[in-house]
Order: C-alpha cells, then sequence, then structure tokens
C-alpha cells in the first residue's frame, strides 16, 4: 500500500469550461490520455495530479 495520496479528481464541468489559450478554441477531454486537445491548433494540453496545465510550451503537439 502507498502513502501517497490518490490524485485529485477534476471537475468536468470545469474541464469543459476550459479554452485553447493559442486559439481560443473549446478543447476535447481525452480521459485515456489525461489531455485537453485543441483541435484547431493541433495540440494537446497535459492533465498532471487533476491539474491542466494550459500552457502552449507545455503541451504535445499533434500530428
Amino acid at each position: 500500500m502507498s502513502d501517497r495520496p490518490a490524485p485529485p479528481q477534476h471537475d468536468r464541468k470545469m474541464l469543459e469550461a476550459l479554452v485553447c489559450p493559442q486559439t481560443r478554441t473549446l478543447l476535447r477531454y481525452d480521459a485515456e490520455r489525461q489531455e485537453l486537445i485543441s483541435v484547431a491548433g493541433r495540440l494537446a494540453y497535459p492533465i498532471r495530479n487533476g491539474i491542466p496545465i494550459m500552457l502552449v510550451d507545455e503541451a504535445r503537439v499533434l500530428d
């Protein structure tokens, strides 16, 4: 058993309210990869420990 607390659960409504900081378009939540996807910007923003990292420099570029 680990002494580390479980990662916090994020609020789906909060995730749905976020927009891409580069394009200002809505994001799609990818639960499997724990990312927020900007289709218009072709970027995937990571969610780490339940916290969306909304920095373009931290986003993964999509092919």
